[in-house]
């Protein structure tokens, strides 16, 4: 049987105080799964007082697969504070209102940037098609990355650029091959992308996009076989890989996605990071794919003056130029133990804070939750998760739910400043002091002992 992978929801049981979940939800989700296949995503969509509504992409067959659990977590021992460092991270796929469209959230990354040594975050936030910045202390990895560096299984380690292997999907009109090749060629010439070998495949998987129940978008991936033997035959000769090509969706998303700015949610990223995830967590390599449009009809169509957050996508044939430049100096994956001790590379005890759209509760979160990393959930970047954050068993001052990415930021200065960031504000609360009343018995008890000679 082939490798695909796709996307079911589960419904379980919810613990009482929502206590332990990582450990709970990891046994739970594992034995509900049929036999043969493996979590490679998973999100909290509906969080109740009696159930979890959680969907996960899996990923079914024989062939290689991560040798790691997802919900594998190792607990930080310590928090380093030599450095201020934050997370970014807004899901694809969940219709958020700031960064659920094309780089629509990249001047949150540069702002954030500028309050923290560095910034952590993942294509989602800053790939805008052909267009792409990345704050010069940013750190651009795959979501299944940022996952992994939370729940403390792997590090990151800066390079000074990537060799690039390009995947380049079968296409019926060469037009598409020949321009994502021509982006790797302007790659190469215009900002040095190194070492960037191109494959282009006759027979490759498939990509169909579609909406869960949740109304998230996902979709499914077969023959991911023929992408394996391509990573298998070439491994120790790429540090990253860039794919192209088509996401099957239908005719009408071409239209109807730049019809009304929100009306529906991107159709393409969601299988995108199904695709990079089950890579990045097989290969342990930096991952990014970019979908080929199906025919030269869709892309001759006008959209018209569109929405400015979708901008980028209509002025775009390949879609490619961002993962190319995202790719060459997204930082190496560090799994052995030995050299995640190493003071140059970033782990979890390195993280401050995790900055999220409010309501999103997947494992960064719950990972966050766990290593007492801070959270700043932003309400503005409203999207489809129904998730109350504050049933969730923090820690005190752990949780800070902010209106906007304005105060996220003055949050991440307090924190970096070592200070309550709510006593910039008035009105100020009044210092609780908690009245203990002493017992009969514990009186005397103090009072023997103070009589008691030394």
């Amino acid at each position: 049987m082939s490798q695909f992978l796709s996307e079911q929801e589960l419904v379980i049981p919810s613990t009482a105080g929502h206590g332990d979940l990582l450990r709970y939800l990891s046994a739970a989700v594992e034995s509900r799964l049929e036999d043969g296949s493996m979590p490679v995503r998973f999100v909290i969509t509906a969080l109740g007082e009696d159930r979890y509504r959680c969907e996960v992409g899996t990923l079914t067959g024989a062939g290689r697969t991560p040798g790691d659990s997802i919900f594998r977590f190792a607990p930080r021992r310590l928090e380093r504070t030599d450095s201020f460092n934050a997370v970014l991270l807004v899901p694809t796929g969940i219709g958020a209102e700031i960064g659920g469209h094309a780089g629509d959230a990249t001047p949150v990354a540069t702002l954030l940037a500028t309050v923290c040594d560095t910034l952590v975050t993942h294509p989602n936030v800053v790939n805008a098609s052909d267009v792409i910045e990345i704050p010069s202390n940013a750190l651009y990895v795959e979501g299944s990355v940022i996952s992994r560096l939370l729940m403390g299984t792997i590090g990151l380690q800066r390079v000074r650029g990537n060799r690039l292997l390009v995947v380049i999907g079968a296409h019926e009109d060469e037009l598409f091959s020949h321009a994502a090749i021509n982006a790797v060629s302007a790659a190469r010439v215009s900002y040095g992308l190194r070492g960037a070998e191109v494959v282009q495949v006759d027979a490759a998987m498939t990509m169909k996009s579609h909406f869960t129940l949740s109304g998230r978008a996902a979709g499914r991936v077969e023959g991911l076989e023929h992408l394996w033997e391509i990573l298998d035959a070439r491994e120790g000769s790429y540090d990253a890989v860039a794919i192209s090509s088509v996401i099957d969706v239908p005719i009408s998303y071409h239209k109807e996605y730049f019809e009304v700015a929100g009306a529906m949610i991107n159709p393409w990223g969601g299988v995108e990071a199904m695709l990079t995830h089950a890579l990045s967590t097989t290969y342990d390599v930096p991952s990014a794919h970019s979908p080929m449009m199906e025919t030269q009809e869709i892309a001759n169509m006008d959209p018209g003056i569109v929405d400015p957050r979708m901008a980028a996508e209509a002025v775009s044939l390949t879609f490619f130029q961002c993962i190319l430049k995202g790719l060459q100096k997204s930082p190496r994956i560090i799994a052995d133990p030995g050299s995640m001790e190493l003071h140059d590379v970033l782990t979890a005890r390195d993280i401050a804070c995790l900055v999220i759209p409010d309501g999103c509760i997947g494992l960064p979160t719950l990972a966050a939750l766990e290593q007492g990393i801070s959270v700043i959930a932003v309400r503005e970047n409203t999207n489809l998760m129904e998730n109350d954050l504050t049933s969730l068993p923090w820690a005190r001052d752990q949780l800070y739910i902010v209106d906007n990415y304005w105060e996220a930021a003055g949050v991440m200065a307090g924190l970096k400043a070592g200070i309550d960031p709510r006593v910039v504000r008035r009105p100020l609360a009044p210092t609780a002091v908690e009245m203990r009343e002493v017992g009969a018995a514990s009186r005397a008890q103090l009072l023997t002992e103070r009589l008691l000679p030394f």
